[in-house]
Parts: structure tokens; sequence; C-alpha cells
């Protein structure tokens, strides 16, 4: 089966399964349904569209749907912004399952000389990254490199925010809201999934997570698509306590793929006071590398 055939079937379940019938005027209480949520026949009605087409959409049996039968569909399930975009994405055919993927021989993900100067040009008090398909962490400046994980410790190809999160030991202590955290990952991941189904990065990277991890399992399946570009997090460092920063996320406009995420705190808050030590901390450990180099 396809890819798009098996996600935008277990999209539609999902997010008919999450509404409540009585919140839209449908009649019937839970005592009278035998699944959760809406059925099909009610989707269809709501989107104005027949049961047949609705369940042939469901089952990945439709193909070139039109864009108004999608959005009469994303009407009825009152999806948000990002999920309509996932839904889009998910009812093009012709697209490779995950299980499907071949080696990691995808496009190669390269960020731009320009942009690791800016990243470099950044006050010592602003982590920042490039977060590129799949979640991987592309490029960081000295503090973004530490301010969570020490990314330079890391082999490649487990630079990865979702790895990291599901899998590093140290993510839990590291996230206090962890579960919080999750969510907002694999929301992200699943988005990125929509737009690019054939990529072998992604593939690996989900499926790893499906084999290792109970609590990607569980998440995944709810097939929530989030995209969380901005807002307010809270990581407790090992070294400097807790930091509460806010990020923000700015798609880069020459390479839509990857995206700029800074990390700020006010101005004379202890965060930024804590930055500035934890700064303080990493350019004495490259100080004393860079002479110790030199000794030998």
């Amino acid at each position: 089966m396809l890819y798009a055939e098996i996600e935008i079937g277990s999209f539609l379940k999902a997010r008919r399964a999450a509404l409540d019938p009585a919140e839209l005027g449908l009649p019937g209480g839970v005592s009278r349904r035998r699944v959760r949520g809406l059925r099909r026949e009610e989707v269809a009605q709501l989107a104005g569209i027949s049961v047949d087409y609705y369940t042939r959409i469901e089952q990945g049996r439709a193909h070139a749907i039109s864009d108004s039968v999608l959005d009469a569909i994303a009407r009825a399930l009152r999806l948000s912004g990002g999920e309509v975009t996932y839904l889009r994405n998910v009812a093009v055919p012709r697209r490779p399952a995950p299980d499907d993927c071949r080696p990691a021989s995808g496009p190669t993900q390269t960020v731009r000389p320009e942009i690791r100067q800016l990243l470099d040009a950044m006050e010592t008090t602003v982590p920042a990254m490039v977060i590129g398909r799949g979640l991987d962490i592309l490029a960081w400046n000295t503090l973004g490199g530490r301010f969570a994980f020490d990314l330079e410790a890391l082999a490649p190809d487990r630079r990865n925010t979702a790895l990291l999160v599901f899998l590093d030991p140290v993510a839990r202590a590291l996230h206090p809201d962890w579960e919080a955290k999750a969510v907002e990952v694999v929301g992200n991941l699943r988005a990125d999934s929509g737009r690019h189904p054939d990529d072998p990065r992604i593939c690996a990277v989900v499926n790893e997570l499906l084999d290792h991890s109970a609590d990607f399992r569980r998440l995944w399946e709810t097939q929530a698509v989030y995209e969380c570009l901005r807002g307010t997090k809270r990581l407790l460092h090992p070294h400097v306590g807790e930091l509460v920063i806010t990020f923000e996320s700015f798609r880069l406009s020459t390479d839509p793929d990857q995206a700029l995420v800074t990390y700020t705190a006010p101005r004379g808050s202890e965060t930024e006071r804590r930055l500035r030590e934890l700064g303080a901390r990493v350019a004495e450990e490259q100080r004393a590398m860079a002479a110790a180099g030199a000794d030998g």
C-alpha cells in the first residue's frame, strides 16, 4: 500500500474520532455509538459529499481529489491550518511508504556559508541553530551547540531533535515538561513527513523511533500535526540551572526546508545571566582545548 493511502486513512480516522458529536449538534449520545467520535456518514454529510466518496477517500481509493473536496472535509473535521496542509500533502498518491524507503541517499542537506556566518555573528547570549528536514540539526553557533545537548560530541546521524528527545537518556532531565516537548516534536515530525513522504532520512528517523520508543509510538499513532514555530520552553541545564527561553523559527526563503531557530531571554533576566555564564564556561573550555592542542 502506498504512503498516501496509509496516512490519509489513519489521519482521517483519528481526526473524526477526536470530535465530540454533541458539540457539532449531531444526534446520538455515546451510549448509542459503537466507536467514539464521528461516523463516516456524518463527516460526509458535514462535508456535502456522498458517503461512498468519503469512504473511498478514507480508504485511500480515491485519486485526484479536488481542493474543494479537501477543504470541505477539513471544515467538517475542524482541522487546524497545519492539519489542512498535512491533509493536502498526503492526499497526493504514488508516494512510497516509510517501510519502503531505500538507503539514505536522498538530497544532502547543506547550510549556506552566509547562514553559518549569521550564526557565528550572534551574541554569546543567543543560542541558535539551523534545523532541516526530519528535524536534523544541521548547524549551530557556539552556545547553540551546548545550551541543551553537546552537539559536537554527537555522531552526525544522531544530531536530530526527535532522536535526542525520545532516545537520549539526558532528555527527560533536561526537559522538565518532557511530555509537552515530546508532543511538539512528534507534531513537527509528522508535518515534515507529509511534506517529504519519500525522504529517506525522515523515513529512517520515524522507523527507528517506532522500533525503539514506546512513547513515540503512542504519540505517533494519535496522528497529531502540530508545527510549533515559536514559544517559550524551560530547560534544566546541568551546569547553570533552569533556563526559561523564548524560541523563534525563521524559514529560510532560499532554503525552505531549513529553519533558523533562535533562543533568547529578556535583558536583565536570570536566564540571560545564566546564558552568559554558560557562554563563558564554553569559551574557557575551548581555550583550554586549544592550549592543550598547541602543547601537543
